[in-house]
């Protein structure tokens, strides 16, 4: 799998998650329960993750949904 968003914002994180879910990518939230170690304070960011056979298809997908900015790396 390979990273696709790394943020902090937990309403960003929701609405890639319904991007994917409709688009029928699978995806991973990795360090979701970091918050635990953080005190809850959001301070550690949390990455979408998907298959690399899927990375263009989702790129493109934030690129459409207009938040290409928040794609790592790009």
């Amino acid at each position: 799998m390979i990273e696709l968003v790394r943020t902090n914002d937990a309403v960003l994180i929701s609405f890639i998650e319904a991007l994917m879910r409709d688009a029928g990518i699978e995806f991973m939230v990795a360090d979701q329960n970091m918050s635990v170690l953080d005190g809850s304070i959001g301070v550690l960011p949390r990455r979408i993750l998907v298959a690399e056979d899927d990375a263009d298809a989702a790129r493109k997908i934030l690129v459409d949904a207009g938040i290409a900015n928040e794609i790592e790396g790009g």
